[in-house]
Protein backbone atom coordinates (compact mmCIF):
# COMPACT_ATOMS: atom_id res chain seq x y z
CA UNK A 1 0.00 0.00 0.00
CA UNK A 2 1.13 3.52 -0.95
CA UNK A 3 2.01 6.14 1.57
CA UNK A 4 2.73 10.05 1.46
CA UNK A 5 4.45 11.88 4.11
CA UNK A 6 4.89 15.58 4.32
CA UNK A 7 6.64 17.55 6.05
CA UNK A 8 7.00 21.16 6.76
CA UNK A 9 9.44 23.20 6.19
CA UNK A 10 9.09 25.70 8.09
CA UNK A 11 7.62 22.84 10.72
CA UNK A 12 11.63 22.35 10.88
CA UNK A 13 12.72 25.84 10.95
CA UNK A 14 10.51 26.40 13.65
CA UNK A 15 12.10 23.02 15.75
CA UNK A 16 8.34 21.56 15.92
CA UNK A 17 8.04 17.91 15.96
CA UNK A 18 7.94 15.45 13.59
CA UNK A 19 4.58 13.64 12.77
CA UNK A 20 4.12 10.93 14.77
CA UNK A 21 2.59 8.56 12.47
CA UNK A 22 4.93 5.77 11.43
CA UNK A 23 5.16 4.93 7.37
CA UNK A 24 3.35 1.48 8.64
CA UNK A 25 0.44 3.29 10.24
CA UNK A 26 0.07 5.75 7.26
CA UNK A 27 0.35 2.70 4.83
CA UNK A 28 -2.61 1.29 6.74
CA UNK A 29 -4.77 4.36 6.76
CA UNK A 30 -4.43 4.33 2.51
CA UNK A 31 -6.37 2.04 -0.42
CA UNK A 32 -5.21 1.68 -3.69
CA UNK A 33 -7.75 0.40 -5.88
CA UNK A 34 -8.28 0.12 -10.00
CA UNK A 35 -10.75 -0.89 -12.32
CA UNK A 36 -8.91 -2.70 -15.37
CA UNK A 37 -11.78 -2.11 -17.89
CA UNK A 38 -11.28 1.56 -17.26
CA UNK A 39 -8.12 3.67 -19.11
CA UNK A 40 -6.33 6.81 -17.40
CA UNK A 41 -6.81 8.25 -14.21
CA UNK A 42 -9.37 10.91 -15.43
CA UNK A 43 -11.67 8.02 -16.11
CA UNK A 44 -11.27 6.40 -13.01
CA UNK A 45 -11.50 9.21 -11.04
CA UNK A 46 -14.83 10.81 -13.09
CA UNK A 47 -16.69 6.81 -13.19
CA UNK A 48 -15.60 5.30 -9.78
CA UNK A 49 -14.83 9.00 -7.54
CA UNK A 50 -18.66 8.24 -5.70
CA UNK A 51 -17.69 5.25 -5.43
CA UNK A 52 -14.61 5.65 -3.80
CA UNK A 53 -15.43 9.09 -1.67
CA UNK A 54 -18.20 6.58 -0.07
CA UNK A 55 -15.69 4.05 0.73
CA UNK A 56 -13.90 6.32 2.64
CA UNK A 57 -16.75 7.79 4.46
CA UNK A 58 -17.65 4.64 5.57
CA UNK A 59 -14.28 2.90 6.25
CA UNK A 60 -12.34 5.52 7.35
CA UNK A 61 -9.50 4.48 4.54
CA UNK A 62 -7.92 7.19 2.13
CA UNK A 63 -8.82 6.16 -1.45
CA UNK A 64 -6.91 6.41 -4.04
CA UNK A 65 -6.84 5.90 -8.19
CA UNK A 66 -4.64 3.42 -9.72
CA UNK A 67 -4.34 3.76 -13.71
CA UNK A 68 -3.95 0.57 -15.55
CA UNK A 69 -2.59 0.35 -19.06
CA UNK A 70 -3.17 -3.60 -19.89
CA UNK A 71 -4.77 -6.39 -17.98
CA UNK A 72 -0.87 -7.35 -17.61
CA UNK A 73 -0.15 -4.36 -15.92
CA UNK A 74 -2.55 -4.61 -13.38
CA UNK A 75 -1.02 -8.05 -12.46
CA UNK A 76 2.41 -6.46 -11.66
CA UNK A 77 0.64 -3.79 -9.89
CA UNK A 78 -0.75 -6.41 -7.42
CA UNK A 79 2.88 -8.47 -7.47
CA UNK A 80 4.35 -4.97 -6.48
CA UNK A 81 1.84 -4.07 -3.73
CA UNK A 82 0.89 -1.03 -5.58
CA UNK A 83 -2.13 -1.55 -6.15
CA UNK A 84 -4.74 -3.40 -3.41
CA UNK A 85 -7.90 -3.93 -4.43
CA UNK A 86 -9.06 -4.56 -8.40
CA UNK A 87 -12.07 -4.86 -9.83
CA UNK A 88 -11.79 -6.70 -12.97
CA UNK A 89 -14.12 -9.56 -14.63
CA UNK A 90 -14.45 -13.02 -15.25
CA UNK A 91 -11.60 -13.97 -17.40
CA UNK A 92 -9.31 -11.37 -16.07
CA UNK A 93 -10.02 -13.10 -12.70
CA UNK A 94 -9.04 -16.45 -13.81
CA UNK A 95 -5.59 -15.33 -14.53
CA UNK A 96 -4.76 -12.94 -11.70
CA UNK A 97 -5.99 -15.53 -9.19
CA UNK A 98 -3.21 -17.95 -10.94
CA UNK A 99 -0.43 -15.59 -11.44
CA UNK A 100 -1.30 -13.73 -8.01
CA UNK A 101 -3.47 -15.96 -5.65
CA UNK A 102 -5.70 -12.51 -5.11
CA UNK A 103 -8.66 -13.47 -3.34
CA UNK A 104 -12.38 -12.53 -4.35
CA UNK A 105 -13.94 -9.81 -1.80
CA UNK A 106 -16.83 -9.06 -3.20
CA UNK A 107 -18.67 -10.18 -6.44
CA UNK A 108 -20.83 -7.92 -8.57
CA UNK A 109 -23.21 -8.96 -9.69
CA UNK A 110 -24.64 -8.40 -13.25
CA UNK A 111 -28.39 -9.48 -13.93
CA UNK A 112 -28.84 -11.68 -17.26
CA UNK A 113 -24.79 -11.80 -18.11
CA UNK A 114 -24.80 -14.43 -20.41
CA UNK A 115 -24.16 -15.29 -23.50
CA UNK A 116 -26.56 -16.50 -26.75
CA UNK A 117 -25.62 -17.59 -30.05
CA UNK A 118 -28.31 -15.96 -32.65
CA UNK A 119 -29.05 -16.36 -36.18
CA UNK A 120 -31.69 -14.86 -38.56
CA UNK A 121 -34.77 -16.30 -37.78
CA UNK A 122 -35.09 -16.83 -42.01
CA UNK A 123 -31.56 -18.61 -42.33
CA UNK A 124 -33.18 -22.10 -41.47
CA UNK A 125 -30.51 -22.59 -39.01
CA UNK A 126 -32.57 -23.85 -35.80
CA UNK A 127 -29.43 -25.64 -33.38
CA UNK A 128 -25.98 -25.27 -32.72
CA UNK A 129 -25.07 -28.26 -34.71
CA UNK A 130 -26.26 -26.88 -37.73
CA UNK A 131 -23.01 -24.33 -37.43
CA UNK A 132 -20.68 -27.01 -38.19
CA UNK A 133 -18.91 -25.99 -41.06
CA UNK A 134 -20.16 -22.57 -41.03
CA UNK A 135 -18.69 -19.38 -40.38
CA UNK A 136 -19.76 -18.01 -36.53
CA UNK A 137 -18.64 -14.25 -35.11
CA UNK A 138 -17.44 -13.83 -31.51
CA UNK A 139 -16.23 -10.47 -30.05
CA UNK A 140 -12.91 -8.82 -28.65
CA UNK A 141 -10.37 -11.78 -28.30
CA UNK A 142 -10.35 -12.54 -24.14
CA UNK A 143 -13.44 -11.14 -23.80
CA UNK A 144 -15.93 -13.20 -21.24
CA UNK A 145 -19.10 -12.26 -22.66
CA UNK A 146 -18.66 -12.05 -26.34
CA UNK A 147 -15.61 -14.74 -26.98
CA UNK A 148 -14.71 -16.96 -24.45
CA UNK A 149 -19.07 -17.89 -23.29
CA UNK A 150 -19.95 -18.28 -27.13
CA UNK A 151 -17.05 -20.69 -27.62
CA UNK A 152 -18.13 -22.80 -24.45
CA UNK A 153 -21.22 -22.57 -25.57
CA UNK A 154 -20.55 -23.80 -28.94
CA UNK A 155 -18.98 -26.77 -27.13
CA UNK A 156 -21.46 -27.46 -24.61
CA UNK A 157 -23.50 -28.20 -27.86
CA UNK A 158 -21.02 -30.40 -29.43
CA UNK A 159 -19.45 -27.65 -31.69
CA UNK A 160 -15.77 -27.83 -31.22
CA UNK A 161 -15.14 -23.68 -32.21
CA UNK A 162 -11.03 -24.87 -33.12
CA UNK A 163 -12.37 -27.26 -35.34
CA UNK A 164 -15.73 -27.29 -36.31
CA UNK A 165 -16.66 -23.63 -37.30
CA UNK A 166 -14.62 -21.24 -38.62
CA UNK A 167 -14.70 -18.22 -35.71
CA UNK A 168 -14.42 -14.31 -37.02
CA UNK A 169 -14.06 -11.61 -34.06
CA UNK A 170 -15.35 -8.59 -34.74
CA UNK A 171 -17.22 -5.52 -33.23
CA UNK A 172 -20.42 -5.96 -31.88
CA UNK A 173 -22.25 -3.66 -34.61
CA UNK A 174 -20.24 -5.78 -37.29
CA UNK A 175 -21.21 -9.14 -36.07
CA UNK A 176 -25.00 -7.90 -36.05
CA UNK A 177 -24.98 -6.41 -39.53
CA UNK A 178 -22.70 -9.47 -40.89
CA UNK A 179 -25.53 -11.38 -39.41
CA UNK A 180 -28.14 -10.15 -41.12
CA UNK A 181 -26.38 -9.68 -44.44
CA UNK A 182 -25.88 -13.19 -44.46
CA UNK A 183 -21.58 -12.77 -44.21
CA UNK A 184 -22.04 -15.44 -41.43
CA UNK A 185 -24.23 -18.12 -40.04
CA UNK A 186 -24.55 -17.12 -36.44
CA UNK A 187 -23.06 -14.41 -34.13
CA UNK A 188 -22.25 -15.40 -30.74
CA UNK A 189 -22.61 -12.37 -28.28
CA UNK A 190 -22.95 -11.02 -24.41
CA UNK A 191 -27.54 -11.17 -24.40
CA UNK A 192 -27.96 -8.22 -22.65
CA UNK A 193 -25.69 -5.83 -23.18
CA UNK A 194 -24.57 -6.36 -27.17
CA UNK A 195 -27.79 -8.43 -28.42
CA UNK A 196 -30.97 -6.91 -26.87
CA UNK A 197 -29.37 -3.49 -26.76
CA UNK A 198 -28.16 -3.29 -30.62
CA UNK A 199 -31.62 -5.41 -31.66
CA UNK A 200 -33.20 -2.26 -30.16
CA UNK A 201 -31.46 -0.28 -32.42
CA UNK A 202 -31.79 -1.87 -35.36
CA UNK A 203 -34.54 -1.61 -38.19
CA UNK A 204 -35.63 -5.01 -37.96
CA UNK A 205 -38.38 -6.79 -36.16
CA UNK A 206 -37.42 -8.86 -32.88
CA UNK A 207 -39.33 -11.66 -34.48
CA UNK A 208 -36.15 -11.61 -37.25
CA UNK A 209 -33.69 -12.85 -35.05
CA UNK A 210 -33.60 -16.44 -33.35
CA UNK A 211 -31.58 -17.29 -30.25
CA UNK A 212 -30.24 -20.82 -30.60
CA UNK A 213 -28.30 -21.13 -27.77
CA UNK A 214 -28.18 -19.29 -23.82
CA UNK A 215 -24.96 -19.93 -22.11
CA UNK A 216 -25.71 -20.30 -18.16
CA UNK A 217 -25.37 -16.98 -16.17
CA UNK A 218 -21.59 -16.04 -15.87
CA UNK A 219 -19.79 -15.22 -12.97
CA UNK A 220 -19.70 -11.99 -11.07
CA UNK A 221 -17.47 -9.26 -11.72
CA UNK A 222 -15.57 -9.34 -8.65
CA UNK A 223 -13.45 -6.95 -6.47
CA UNK A 224 -10.20 -8.50 -5.80
CA UNK A 225 -7.90 -8.04 -3.02
CA UNK A 226 -3.82 -8.48 -3.26
CA UNK A 227 -2.20 -11.61 -0.57
CA UNK A 228 -0.60 -8.13 0.87
CA UNK A 229 -3.62 -6.70 2.11
CA UNK A 230 -4.37 -7.74 5.93
CA UNK A 231 -7.37 -9.57 6.81
CA UNK A 232 -8.50 -7.01 8.48
CA UNK A 233 -8.44 -3.89 5.76
CA UNK A 234 -10.66 -6.78 3.45
CA UNK A 235 -13.30 -7.17 5.99
CA UNK A 236 -13.77 -3.46 7.06
CA UNK A 237 -14.34 -3.39 3.17
CA UNK A 238 -16.73 -6.20 2.59
CA UNK A 239 -18.66 -5.26 5.46
CA UNK A 240 -19.26 -1.47 4.78
CA UNK A 241 -20.33 -2.42 1.14
CA UNK A 242 -22.79 -5.28 2.48
CA UNK A 243 -23.45 -3.08 4.97
CA UNK A 244 -24.69 -0.03 3.01
CA UNK A 245 -25.48 -1.99 -0.36
CA UNK A 246 -28.11 0.50 -1.58
CA UNK A 247 -25.90 3.30 -1.17
CA UNK A 248 -23.44 2.23 -3.13
CA UNK A 249 -25.44 0.27 -6.09
CA UNK A 250 -26.32 4.21 -6.38
CA UNK A 251 -22.40 4.96 -6.52
CA UNK A 252 -21.55 2.67 -9.25
CA UNK A 253 -24.78 2.76 -11.43
CA UNK A 254 -26.28 6.17 -11.15
CA UNK A 255 -23.74 8.14 -9.84
CA UNK A 256 -20.95 6.46 -12.07
CA UNK A 257 -19.85 6.97 -15.50
CA UNK A 258 -21.71 5.31 -18.45
CA UNK A 259 -19.99 2.13 -18.62
CA UNK A 260 -21.02 1.16 -15.11
CA UNK A 261 -24.65 1.15 -16.53
CA UNK A 262 -24.01 -2.71 -16.88
CA UNK A 263 -24.33 -3.24 -13.33
CA UNK A 264 -27.80 -1.69 -13.53
CA UNK A 265 -29.88 -4.03 -11.02
CA UNK A 266 -27.15 -5.35 -9.59
CA UNK A 267 -26.72 -6.92 -6.16
CA UNK A 268 -23.34 -7.39 -4.10
CA UNK A 269 -22.54 -10.65 -3.40
CA UNK A 270 -20.31 -11.66 -0.56
CA UNK A 271 -20.00 -15.26 -0.71
CA UNK A 272 -17.63 -15.29 -3.98
CA UNK A 273 -15.24 -18.22 -4.17
CA UNK A 274 -12.65 -18.97 -6.83
CA UNK A 275 -14.32 -22.04 -7.70
CA UNK A 276 -17.18 -20.08 -9.10
CA UNK A 277 -15.35 -19.41 -12.03
CA UNK A 278 -14.53 -23.21 -13.28
CA UNK A 279 -17.24 -22.19 -16.28
CA UNK A 280 -15.12 -19.81 -17.08
CA UNK A 281 -11.53 -22.06 -16.44
CA UNK A 282 -13.24 -24.47 -19.02
CA UNK A 283 -14.15 -22.06 -21.44
CA UNK A 284 -9.96 -21.46 -21.59
CA UNK A 285 -9.04 -25.09 -21.85
CA UNK A 286 -11.86 -25.24 -25.20
CA UNK A 287 -9.87 -22.47 -26.53
CA UNK A 288 -6.78 -24.22 -25.85
CA UNK A 289 -5.44 -21.94 -23.43
CA UNK A 290 -5.45 -24.33 -20.03
CA UNK A 291 -2.75 -22.95 -17.60
CA UNK A 292 -4.40 -19.69 -17.15
CA UNK A 293 -1.35 -17.99 -17.56
CA UNK A 294 -1.40 -15.53 -19.68
CA UNK A 295 -4.44 -13.00 -21.03
CA UNK A 296 -6.04 -14.00 -24.54
CA UNK A 297 -5.64 -11.05 -26.64
CA UNK A 298 -3.23 -9.01 -24.43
Amino acid sequence: MRWITYLSAAAVALGLAAPTTTPAEAADDTITMTVTDVSGLEQLRRDWDAFSSLLKEKTGYEVEFAPVTSRTASVELLKSEKVDFILTGPAEFVVMNKLTDAKPVLGFSRPDYFSAIITMADSGITSVRDLKGKKVAVGDVGSTSSHLGPSQLLMDYGIDPMEDVELVHTTQKIGLESLRRGDIAAWGTNYMDDYLRLRAKSDLAPGAFRVIARGPDLPNDVLLAGTHVDAEMVDAVRTAITENSDAFVKAVVQDGGEENKKYGGMKFIANVDSSDYEYVREAYRTIDRPKFAEFVGN
